[in-house]
C-alpha cells in the first residue's frame, strides 16, 4: 500500500496571519484541501495520512468529514521540527502493508497527479525519487559578505515535492536522524545520508510553496488562467 503523509504542522509566520497557512483560503477553499485533491485522484496512492498542529485537528476532520475524503486515513499530531512532524506520520504506517511513502508539503497545493504518478513510479523501481525544478537565477556561494564563486546552475536543482521512498529506507533514514535538527527540511536530505541513491524527476515550475502573502497572489494567478 502506498502512502501520502502531507506535512502541515507548520505554522507559517512568513504569511503574516493569526491562521495556520494551510487553513488560509485559496479560491474559497482551504489550501489544504487544495493540496489533498490530486492525492485523491492519483490511483498510485492508497491512504493519506495528515500531519497538522494538534489544536487543529478537530477543525480539519470536521471539514474533511463534508469534502468525502476517502483516502484520508489518519490526522497525527506535528512535532516541533519538520522531520519530526514527518516522522510521526511514518509511526502512523502499518510497516505489514507499507509500500511507498510520499511525502507533500501541505501548501503545494499545485502539484498535479501525473507528477505524482511519476515520482511514485521511480521511488517504486528505484527506492528513492524525489521531484525537482530547475534553477533560473545565477547562483553564488558566498562567506563573510563576499562572493567565493558562482555555481554552474546546469548540475542544480530545486527541490520540490512530493518526495518519495521505500518505507524501510525512509524508516531507516530517520532511525539515523536527528528529528530535532531544524536544519533537516526534506526527507531526501536524511536519505542521502544513507549512501541511497535517489532518481530525479523533473516538476514544474507551477508547484510552488505558499510562505508568503506574495505566494498567495501568484497562486490565484494559476487558478484564474
Amino acid at each position: 500500500m502506498n502512502t501520502a503523509i502531507i506535512a502541515a504542522a507548520g505554522m507559517g509566520s512568513r504569511m503574516a496571519s493569526d491562521r495556520p497557512k494551510q487553513f488560509l483560503h485559496l479560491a474559497g477553499v482551504p489550501i489544504i484541501f487544495h493540496t489533498l485533491a490530486p492525492f485523491e485522484e492519483c490511483a498510485q496512492i492508497q491512504e493519506v495520512i495528515v500531519v497538522l498542529p494538534a489544536e487543529e485537528a478537530a477543525a480539519f476532520l470536521t471539514l474533511a468529514g463534508k469534502r468525502g475524503l476517502r483516502k484520508l486515513s489518519r490526522v497525527v499530531p506535528g512535532g516541533t521540527t519538520r522531520a519530526d512532524s514527518v516522522k510521526r506520520g511514518l509511526t502512523a504506517i502499518r510497516p505489514a502493508t507499507a509500500g511507498i511513502v510520499a511525502v507533500h508539503d501541505g501548501v503545494r497545493p499545485f502539484v498535479t497527479v501525473e507528477e505524482i504518478e511519476s515520482v511514485v513510479n521511480a521511488a517504486e523501481s528505484d527506492g528513492a525519487a524525489i521531484l525537482v525544478a530547475p534553477v533560473t537565477d545565477t547562483i553564488k556561494q558566498v562567506a563573510d559578505d563576499s562572493v567565493v564563486k558562482s555555481l554552474d546552475r546546469s548540475e542544480l536543482r530545486r527541490a520540490l515535492t512530493p518526495q518519495c521512498f521505500r518505507y524501510e529506507l525512509l524508516k531507516k533514514a530517520y532511525e539515523l536522524a536527528d528529528v530535532n535538527d531544524p536544519a533537516l527540511t526534506d526527507e531526501s536530505a536524511l536519505v542521502e545520508k544513507t549512501g541511497a541513491r535517489i532518481t530525479t524527476i523533473e516538476g514544474s515550475s507551477r508547484n510552488i510553496k505558499l510562505t508568503t502573502p506574495q505566494d498567495l497572489l501568484i497562486a490565484e494567478a494559476f487558478l484564474k488562467q
